[in-house]
């Protein structure tokens, strides 16, 4: 075993055994899936740096990366772009809240949908929820071996578990609570890392990050325009964010929310700077592995650490999502045993994909135009619409996220060049077509 590899997972074992002795033990309902502690609900800075760094997944920073090396500083600004749904989904949970006294999604969509728009839509979560657990911990076995390796496997299934034990212990007490140490070290990492990509042993400067990319269609500007138009829908098919819309006091949430987006796509953007760096440095392959190895083991390590807190985060988050999902949204049985069997069960499910050969990319661009149909039936909330009109707009949008992935969508359609062109096109006229059907059952009735 090399160096590397002993540190990495002495970094694991001991980080999540101190965030299992740290997690606080749930002894009720409320504790588990509802984060109440003695001291009340998170406040704005614990709700905002748990949204934050539940966002801030090992693939974004990796995929952030990645769009630095490709696209300079636009590539980074472009993947930021999904940062918008942090303050849509502040802004109408909040509306929600304060007008018509909603405490959750599944509370909006039973009311004004019923049953089956509700099971339709727990689908499509309950798909999201599964992408998050195989395509963050393929980031982590990727630090550890060759896709396919005995090292590689072996770190992801061993991760899943410790993950897992620490956030089976308190649900959403512990995810939010663990939440906090993980934004702190993951800003420390950061800062680290940036002063070592902009320290006197290097040349690069914030002008030649500024300065990096080309404004264009090709070079990122589709993928930015894409990332804005799913943020009108994107949000409200991940729990992880939704869920903790409907935790703490309705101002205090909104003020979380909207910080979160600014902070949120800050940090995608000063990740970016690494991938900046390497273009400039001329290097290839994976942006974050690469500048960590140009500059040693320890900055390798900082690096490699920085994802193993992000993928811990979003793992925990997931897990104590789906839970709630299964005991209190879909009231399947709202106890401690069904909670923590719930989040067994995903963590079986979700990692079966990463002996498949899997893209990490995919589980974004793919599940975010999946859902594109949301569009209309959140924008439009307090509006009078059929039941129907819900079931129109989302299959429509998963027709449309099918197209993508078949790669059947017509090229006269595409009207920019590029990579990620048929992405931003395919969501255009989707949405045009999914807000398009939402209206026709209520100008029929008229």
């Amino acid at each position: 075993m090399s160096d590397l590899v002993f540190w990495q997972w002495g970094l694991i074992l001991v980080s999540s055994l101190v965030l299992f002795l740290l997690s606080p033990y749930a002894k009720d309902t409320n504790q588990f899936f509802n984060a109440f502690q003695k001291r009340g609900t998170p406040n704005t800075f614990v709700l905002m740096g748990s949204l934050i760094i539940s966002w801030i997944f090992a693939k974004s920073i990796t995929n952030a990366a990645n769009l630095g090396l490709e696209f300079g500083i636009v590539g980074g600004i472009a993947y930021a772009g999904y940062y918008v749904s942090f303050a849509v989904a502040g802004f109408i949970i909040y509306q929600m809240r304060v007008k018509a006294k909603y405490t959750s999604i599944h509370h909006f969509l039973t009311s004004k949908f019923g049953k089956r728009a509700v099971s339709l839509f727990s689908m499509l979560i309950a798909i999201r929820l599964f992408n998050e657990v195989w395509s963050n911990t393929m980031v982590i076995g990727s630090y550890f071996g060759e896709a396919g390796s005995s090292p590689y496997y072996w770190s992801i299934l061993i991760f899943t578990l410790l993950t897992l034990a620490y956030v089976i212990k308190g649900g959403m007490s512990s995810s939010i609570f663990t939440d906090v140490v993980q934004m702190a070290l993951f800003t420390l990492l950061l800062g680290i890392i940036l002063l070592t990509i902009y320290g006197p042993k290097t040349d690069f400067t914030v002008k030649d990050t500024v300065s990096s990319g080309i404004w264009s269609f090709e070079t990122g500007l589709n993928l930015l325009f894409a990332a804005i138009i799913q943020s009108f829908s994107y949000p409200f098919h991940d729990p992880v964010l939704t869920d903790r819309g409907f935790i703490s006091e309705p101002k205090v949430t909104l003020r979380s929310f909207l910080g979160a987006s600014f902070l949120g796509a800050l940090c995608i953007v000063l990740f970016s700077f690494i991938g900046i760096y390497a273009q400039s440095e001329g290097l290839v392959g994976q942006a974050a592995v690469e500048v960590g190895k140009a500059f040693g083991i320890i900055t390798l390590l900082v690096i490699n650490f920085i994802m193993i807190t992000s993928a811990a985060s979003t793992l925990d988050s997931t897990f104590s999502s789906f839970s709630k999902l299964i005991a209190v949204d879909l009231k399947l049985g709202k106890t401690l045993s069904i909670g923590r069997w719930s989040m067994v069960f995903i963590a079986f499910l979700g990692t079966i994909p990463v002996f498949l050969d899997a893209e990490i990319l995919s589980a974004t661009t793919i599940s975010g135009t999946m859902v594109i149909g949301l569009t209309p039936v959140f924008i439009f909330w307090k509006g009078k619409a059929p039941k129907i009109s819900f079931h129109l707009s989302v299959i429509c949008g998963l027709l449309f996220g099918l197209l993508l992935v078949f790669q059947r969508f017509p090229e006269q359609l595409i009207l920019t060049e590029g990579n990620y062109a048929d992405l931003l096109w395919i969501n255009v006229w989707g949405i045009l077509c999914c807000t398009f059907l939402y209206f026709i059952p209520s100008w029929i009735k008229k």
